[in-house]
């Protein structure tokens, strides 16, 4: 069981920056791919950045390559995105999520998700 509670979530004018943690409780977090989706309203869930489980490699969707970076501590069972050059399209919710042991963050790319947090709301003003 992995259960992930995300913070840093809020109102931003547009080029600005924000970070996103998730605090990951649970054995298996340091074994697993992790990542981030988000949800606009009247859109579908959308994979945003993954990370595997040793922080080695990275993967992004298009529209956030060259101003999200994701990392993770595996010590602290944290995952952070670090978001800049907001854009007002960034705006949804923000959803972390934890990877089954084998799937990668190929597998979190194509939606193969076991946990997710509760998610936070990110709000970017044109």
């Amino acid at each position: 069981q992995v259960q992930l509670v995300e913070s840093g979530g809020g109102l931003v004018q547009a080029g600005g920056s924000l970070r996103l943690s998730c605090a990951a409780s649970g054995r298996t977090f340091s074994s697993r791919a992790m990542g981030w989706f988000r949800q606009a309203p009247g859109k579908e869930r959308e994979f945003v950045a993954g990370v595997t489980w040793s922080g080695g490699t990275t993967v992004y969707t298009e529209a956030v390559q060259g101003r999200f970076t994701i990392s993770r501590d595996n010590a602290k069972n944290v995952v952070l995105l670090q978001m800049n050059s907001l854009k007002p399209e960034d705006t949804a919710v923000y959803y972390c999520a934890a990877a089954p042991s084998a799937a990668g963050a190929s597998g979190l790319r194509r939606g193969m998700v076991d946990y997710w947090g509760q998610g936070t709301q990110v709000t970017v003003s044109s």
